[in-house]
């Protein structure tokens, strides 16, 4: 299978900025490539046509600062994946490790951690991104003090790495969901990688349908800040007497804003805030 990349250099100063431009796009399959001694940096987009790579630039183009002309060429696949491997290593919160497939035949694992492999491939992504890592983490640390015996919610699944997280952590009860279809077959490709297939219920929905009726003692929600905003009363809703509500996807720059909603629509609720980089996220307990 053949795909196509397109790489445009931009200016070293404007990464932070185009970090936040293609989090707010929300479109899968852009990468952001840096050289930090070089003073370097590059939008990295694989699509699956030249024809789409180049309207997904125009997309983008749009709304970035400063770019030079891109350069488009025809990717084999395992050069795609290639292309990752110097980008992306192993790493790790707690006792659970996200590690990438190519090194599932060397990869350490220390007795009694648990590990999810990732494949770009698969459209898996790295999870290095803060917004994911800073989900992650939260998920691990409510494991770690509270056990696996609650209920998980991943609203918003993308490529299924939070909901399959928590089923590697022993989390019997997961549910996940995600309004794009394609989304919710990669998830499903994804946990098969992982041997978890039929751990989590995946399914097609969004934040009202994909809500209603459920309740869980641990909601996670990756999503951009106006989406989170738009839609607090129903995921605040989903979580159960003393549960936990994780929000990221929130730029820093946005955190004040979107607490003052949550913390309006749940009086009484404990509210904790952690920033990583560019990026916080928000813990409500119920």
């Amino acid at each position: 299978m053949s795909l196509f990349e397109i790489k445009a250099e931009i200016p070293a100063d404007t990464v932070e900025a185009a970090d936040g431009v293609l989090q707010e796009l929300g479109v899968e399959g852009w990468s952001l490539l840096e050289d930090v001694i070089a003073k370097r940096a590059w939008v990295v987009g694989v699509f699956a046509t030249e024809a789409e790579a180049r309207t997904r630039w125009a997309e983008l183009r749009a709304l970035l600062t400063a770019a030079d002309e891109p350069v488009v060429r025809e990717l084999a696949d395992q050069d795609w994946r290639d292309s990752y491997k110097a980008h992306f290593k192993a790493w790790q919160f707690g006792r659970l490790h996200w590690v990438p497939v190519w090194e599932r035949e060397t990869y350490a694992l220390p007795a009694g951690d648990a590990v999810i492999w990732l494949d770009p491939g698969l459209a898996f992504g790295t999870g290095n991104h803060e917004t994911t890592r800073l989900c992650c983490e939260r998920l691990a640390a409510f494991a770690e003090k509270r056990g696996t015996a609650g209920r998980v919610i991943d609203a918003g699944c993308g490529s299924g790495i939070l909901a399959l997280s928590a089923a590697r952590l022993g989390f019997k009860h997961v549910a996940a969901f995600d309004n794009d279809p394609e989304a919710v077959r990669v998830s499903r490709e994804n946990a098969v990688l992982n041997g978890l297939d039929g751990a989590v219920d995946f399914f097609t929905g969004d934040l009202v349908s994909g809500l209603a009726g459920r309740e869980a003692e641990l909601v996670l929600a990756n999503i951009q800040a106006d989406v989170l905003m738009k839609f607090a009363l129903q995921l605040l809703a989903a979580v159960a007497p003393g549960g936990l509500l994780v929000l990221s996807g929130i730029l820093a720059v946005e955190l004040e804003k979107v607490r003052a909603v949550f913390a309006a629509a749940a009086p009484g609720w404990d509210v904790q805030t952690r920033t990583m980089g560019e990026w916080s996220d928000l813990a409500l307990a119920r």
